[in-house]
């Protein structure tokens, strides 16, 4: 008699903050600078500008996958989940200041637009968000970047291009 073979699968899960970099087609930073590019006097922010997220820039995302992926295959779990995120957040205010200044825009008004309550920019955005990579910095992972800074990198490379 033939005994049944045991297929036995295992996983990885990542769960990304906000990833921002040089070939992001969409996102709260392309979305400013496209706004900016069309009215260099006037920036519209969804909602109060208080929404407050964590930003990793895509190099510290690729590096992550890396060392979770690396941890994973080391270990004996079937299944592996890894939050992958920066240790901060910035606001939307802040990453709108971020935006004027790396273009090298002065005296841009910035006007509140209210579309959904609760401070949300979009029906099912999220007002805050951190996600806590603290198990995958057990594995040797550190972002070299903070919010800030990756929203900076990133808007300083878009908005050249």
């Amino acid at each position: 008699m033939l005994m049944p073979t045991l297929l036995v699968l295992r996983g990885l899960i990542l769960r990304f903050a906000n990833v921002v970099g040089p070939r992001t087609t969409v996102g709260v930073v392309l979305d400013f600078i496209e706004k900016l590019r069309n009215n260099p006097n006037q920036l519209v922010i969804l909602s109060d500008g208080l929404q407050k997220k964590s930003y990793l820039y895509i190099d510290d995302c690729v590096d992550a996958v890396f060392c979770a992926l690396n941890a994973f295959l080391d270990g004996n779990n079937r299944v592996d989940v890894y939050n992958v995120g920066s240790p901060d957040q910035i606001d939307v205010n802040g990453i709108a200041e971020i935006v004027v200044d790396e273009m090298n825009l002065k005296d841009v008004e910035f006007v509140h637009s209210s579309r959904v309550e609760g401070g949300r920019g979009w029906r099912g955005d999220v007002k805050f968000m951190h996600l806590s990579s603290e198990k995958l910095r057990k594995h040797g992972w550190k972002p070299k970047y903070k919010s800030e800074e990756a929203i900076r990198i990133a808007a300083r490379i878009l908005s050249k291009i």
